[in-house]
């Protein structure tokens, strides 16, 4: 199985930036996706950003321009930088993985999220 780890999480001012990081670990032969979605309680979770092989990326609409995805495919991290952040941000980030796993097949594997608050 996948083990998803995200860190960077925590409380900025309006306009401020953020960092979020995501390490994958276990048995992993291969990833095709990695990415971000946010919730807030009472509602369904939403993506954010995914960047994909070939470092091609998929945003949300109200992300572009302010967010920004990347990997580093030699340490299994993913990062989304957060910046221009806004009071609606506020939301627990949680990092997904597409990943094959030695005896497996291919699934989506998730972390358990990092809180972001944003005060006005």
């Amino acid at each position: 199985q996948v083990h998803l780890v995200e860190s960077g999480g925590g409380l900025v001012q309006a306009g401020g930036s953020l960092r979020l990081s995501c390490t994958a670990s276990g048995s992993i032969s291969g990833i095709n996706m990695m990415g971000w979605h946010r919730q807030v309680p009472g509602k369904q979770r939403e993506l954010v950003a995914q960047i994909f092989s070939g470092d091609v990326t998929n945003y949300a609409d109200s992300m572009k321009g302010r967010f920004t995805i990347s990997r580093d495919n030699a340490k299994n991290m993913v990062y989304l930088q957060m910046n221009s952040l806004k009071p609606e941000d506020t939301a627990v980030y949680t990092c997904n993985v597409r990943a094959l796993v030695v005896g497996k097949t291919w699934s989506d594997y998730w972390g358990q999220g990092t809180q972001v608050t944003v005060s006005s």
